[in-house]
């Protein structure tokens, strides 16, 4: 409310200031202002707050609401500073993702973890963690980076003599190789002696290029060698690309346990191709014909010439089987398709007039009718979730002996639902309680009509009546609670308790220029005589209250009420001439007057 300020007349006792009872009532309302206004509510209506000294917490903290942050922001260049500051089971994070620079010195003491993307600046310190072993290792890598570095800059192979020891005359390298670059091999220094390699261990690692000719090496293991010329395992023989048998057995590949044949690049079949057991492959070409009497596995495309006949088709864990012949040719399928688990299809499929490409099925001609056998429905059958997956069902009409949803929504942001009838058709609520979590508006063109066939309208606040409104014989009842409060006929209202009016109580105002009946049926009449003018003023209602006011003195204006218990008339000769009447059981009463007289 704003402030009230008391009319006080341009001098004193002028009549042109607010009446005692008006001045005392806007001091009233200041005071009630002021009381009722607490400091906190001052304090948060100031939009800029500005502390005169330090703001001292005493032995509180400063919080905030649940889950919002505290945020210190200071203005321009300014920066948030702290003699001290701790950390109670929290972490220092950045909002955006960033790295969390921490300029000049740091020092982390006690058990500290350091996330990735903390970026230390030089002059940084971390306590608690073992440096001297750190700067251990650290020396270690130095000194032998400086080693390999000189040696590899000024030591030559003649400059290294590597003399075995006095005992035994054996170079022992332990478990480090012996790597020899270039030249052909180890060889004597007088060129005539043997050269005798000794090697400890069960396998010889030998690296590069290397020629054994006629040599004998027992149970080998044998790493990213390059033979030349044939290479005969018992029967078996390598040359170049082919791997042939020589005498007339099979040539058999046998993996061990579960293990199968894979063949990764295109192979081409010549010659009939019997396989006992799995085979996996890529590519595979055949000229002649392919027995299978196990599972064939194919990894890449199967490209036949003629025709397949198989008892089943089986794909290797969840990989599809695709069939695509090439260029025109289509896939002709010479009986009908039993299948009896789920069939997917990529591309269009047109059966008949019926064409299914990707999520819509739709006719080449014609219309498309679903029709289940005599006396069954056509049924959509939900997901576990117990709702049609369908992203949209459209129809002009349908018709629904049960419409199974717990949402009815329109699928487009901020589109209006619309839900009708036909002709003046009713939309029927089976259930008692509408209920909504939040507030309901409703915006309508036209009118808003409640029909309450009780003839009562409750009012109810979480399940409890406080207001009904009720037809009292075609006239309006407001009842609070469940008592009458106002009763209304035509026009009228009348107040079954205390009103109390806690602002100002305006009446409607009747004007009359020059003589005439003052009405009933406003609060205030003001008068604007154009001679000497005769007003009359009928009985009224007992406690009724009527205010009449010269607004104009154009002459006396001379009031005679029907029933005047103070007397016989009322004169006015001047302009602000005011009385007050109450009527009561002996007639009009005045209740308070200025400036009139009262005729006996």
């Amino acid at each position: 409310m704003a402030k009230q300020t008391i009319n006080i007349g341009s001098s004193a006792n002028d009549g042109t200031g607010d009446p005692l009872r008006t001045a005392f009532d806007k001091i009233n309302d200041n005071f009630d202002e002021l009381y009722g206004t607490s400091l906190t509510e001052r304090v948060s209506l100031d939009t800029s707050p500005q502390l005169g000294g330090d703001l001292d917490v005493v032995t509180h903290s400063i919080v905030s609401t649940t889950n919002r942050d505290i945020v210190l922001a200071p203005h321009g260049t300014g920066a948030v500073k702290a003699s001290s500051l701790k950390f109670s089971g929290t972490s220092i994070s950045s909002d955006d993702s960033t790295q969390v620079q921490i300029n000049e010195g740091l020092n982390v003491s006690g058990a500290t973890t350091l996330s990735t993307s903390l970026a230390l600046a030089t002059g940084a310190t971390v306590t608690g963690v073992d440096n001297g072993a750190l700067g251990s290792s650290a020396t270690l890598l130095a000194t032998q980076g400086a080693i390999k570095t000189y040696v590899d800059s000024q030591v030559t192979a003649q400059d290294l003599d590597l003399a075995g020891d006095s005992g035994t005359g054996a170079i022992d390298l332990d478990s480090q190789s012996l790597t020899i670059a270039g030249g052909t091999g180890l060889t004597s220094v007088a060129g005539s002696q043997t050269v005798t390699l000794n090697i400890d261990a069960t396998v010889a690692t030998l690296s590069g290029s290397q020629t054994l000719t006629n040599k004998v090496i027992t149970a080998p293991t044998i790493n990213g060698a390059t033979m030349t010329g044939n290479v005969t395992v018992d029967n078996l023989i390598f040359n170049d690309s082919e791997i042939s048998s020589s005498s007339n057995a099979n040539i058999t590949v046998n993996p061990g346990g579960t293990g199968t044949i894979a063949l990764g690049a295109t192979t081409a079949v010549t010659g009939n191709a019997s396989v006992s057991g799995t085979l996996t492959t890529a590519d595979i070409t055949t000229t002649g014909n392919t027995t299978v009497s196990g599972t064939a596995n194919v990894a890449g495309d199967l490209t036949v010439e003629g025709s397949i006949n198989a008892d089943n088709w089986i794909s290797n864990s969840n990989q599809s089987i695709t069939i695509n012949p090439a260029g025109t040719g289509v896939l002709v399928l010479p009986t009908d398709i039993t299948h009896t688990g789920t069939q997917t299809t990529s591309g269009q499929l047109t059966v008949d007039n019926i064409k299914i490409d990707g999520n819509d099925i739709s006719s080449t001609s014609g219309s498309i009718a679903i029709k289940p056998a005599a006396g069954l429905n056509l049924v959509l059958m939900p997901t576990a979730g117990g709702i049609v997956t369908a992203p949209e069902f459209q129809a002009t009409l349908g018709e629904f002996a049960t419409l199974r949803t717990d949402s009815l929504s329109t699928d487009t942001s901020n589109a209006d639902l619309t839900i009708g009838t036909q002709g003046t058709g009713n939309i029927v609520l089976d259930t008692e309680t509408i209920a909504r979590t939040g507030n309901v508006s409703f915006d309508v063109s036209g009118y808003v009509v409640i029909d309450a066939g009780a003839g009562d309208i409750y009012l109810k606040d979480d399940g409890t009546n406080f207001a009904i409104l009720s037809n009292s014989a075609g006239n309006l009842e407001i009842k609070s609670g469940n008592t009458t409060a106002l009763s209304m006929t035509g026009a009228n209202v009348a107040a079954q308790g205390n009103l109390t009016v806690s602002g100002a109580f305006i009446g409607s105002r009747q004007a009359i220029s020059g003589a005439g009946a003052i009405n009933l049926t406003t609060l205030f009449t003001e008068l604007t005589t154009t001679g000497a003018d005769a007003y009359s003023l009928a009985n009224g209602t007992v406690g009724q209250v009527k205010i009449i006011t010269m607004g104009v003195d154009g002459g006396n204006a001379t009031i005679t009420p029907t029933t005047f218990a103070n007397g016989t008339s009322i004169t006015m000769d001047a302009v602000h001439d005011s009385v007050t009447l109450i009527y009561g059981a002996n007639g009009w009463v005045v209740l308070a007057s200025q400036n009139i007289t009262i005729n006996a």
